[in-house]
């Protein structure tokens, strides 16, 4: 038996079901995970009706899920069961082979960058943020402090050592693109140098699309500097829709307010060019799904793609208790704003780089169909 293809109806619900219950496994499955960090956090890569997704695996909802996962056989090779009945066969994608290698001072390169998804490179270039040490201005859902107090990677990743673990990445196991997130360091460029130097680097190694994220620098001439460094496709995240949740979640970030972030958008798009400009929002914030899909449709005018996946509480932050977002709640955003992206013929396909055209960690690319 095996389970419907993403296309189907039953296989967007499939899809959006896992991402908001998460996956009980028996054992460890080995494969590509994740705990901490930026990005999907307390997830596991898996692989379904040739799709591959994140879905929380690590996160306390996700030990009572009704979905469960058999330990896989030497292919990697999965029985995805929910509620004891069989769905199908799933599989847990083996560890890239580039994670084997490290750089010449003994830096394993899965400290530096992992993969996401399928073929997507990514990384967090500065692991620090100035708003992440105090709970007054760090948004609570954040855990980018996680992984480098556990020694899971470095606190800066140099133009070079990015550079150096890119080029491997695309020629062991053919990567497609690459993100580079940042902490936020400052409030004048918000990490927009940081991210052109590091962009300049690696495209002077490889030709690999790349989108750089960061917050709204003040200087808007920052994003033909970031463009003509090498970036191919800007994300400015907002996280929440409406300004009153992001003050409550973010009070830090809020203080950059949707409207500056509209402002942004409008000045971004006209440099990297319609659909290559991405926000990421996380559903089930406190947003209702008509604030959700209200910002979507200034964002798609605007020529913004609203990447929408639904939140999942990371352990160790302040929302490790808040309840993510039901199937349905998804449903009611995804489906509807499936329908505005097709009509504004505006395509996660058509994304050079970035969360958008990696998609794992949502299945809104299913409901562009």
């Amino acid at each position: 038996m095996t389970v419907p293809t993403l296309g189907t109806f039953s296989g967007r619900k499939l899809v959006t079901d896992l991402q908001s219950l998460g996956l009980q496994l028996g054992e460890d499955t080995g494969g590509i995970g994740r705990k901490g960090g930026a990005g999907p956090s307390d997830h596991k890569t898996i692989t379904i009706a040739g799709h591959t997704v994140m879905v929380p695996v690590y996160t306390s909802g996700a030990r009572h899920s009704p979905f469960q996962a058999s330990p896989p056989d030497q292919h990697g090779a999965s029985t995805l069961r929910r509620d004891g009945q069989t769905l199908g066969t799933i599989h847990f994608p083996a560890a890239p082979r580039f994670y084997g290698l490290s750089t010449a001072d003994g830096i394993p390169y899965w400290k530096i960058a992992l993969l996401h998804g399928r073929d997507t490179l990514a990384t967090t270039v500065h692991q620090t943020c100035i708003r992440y040490a105090d709970r007054r201005t760090s948004c609570q859902f954040c855990a980018i402090g996680q992984s480098l107090e556990a020694g899971r990677t470095i606190a800066y990743k140099t133009p070079a050592q990015l550079a150096e673990v890119a080029k491997a990445a695309v020629e062991l196991d053919g990567v497609r693109d690459m993100v580079l997130t940042t902490g936020t360091p400052n409030i004048i460029d918000r990490g927009a140098a940081v991210l052109a130097d590091s962009a300049r680097a690696i495209k002077a190694a490889v030709d690999l699309p790349l989108q750089v994220q960061c917050e709204p620098p003040r200087n808007h001439d920052w994003f033909q500097r970031l463009r003509n460094a090498g970036a191919d496709s800007l994300g400015m995240h907002l996280e929440a829709a409406t300004q009153a949740v992001r003050e409550k979640i973010m009070p830090g970030k809020a203080t950059v307010s949707v409207e500056r972030y509209m402002q942004a958008f409008a000045s971004a798009v006209p440099v990297f060019g319609r659909g290559q400009v991405n926000t990421y929002i996380l559903a089930g914030l406190g947003d209702s799904a008509q604030d959700i899909l209200n910002l979507a449709e200034r964002l798609i005018a605007l020529g913004v793609y609203p990447f929408v996946v639904p939140f999942v509480p990371i352990s160790g932050t302040p929302l490790e208790q808040h309840t993510p977002p039901s199937a349905d709640f998804m449903k009611s955003v995804l489906a509807p704003l499936g329908l505005m992206l097709r009509n504004a013929n505006m395509k996660s396909s058509d994304i050079r780089a970035g969360c958008g055209r990696c998609g794992a960690c949502s299945s809104l690319s299913a409901y562009e169909a």
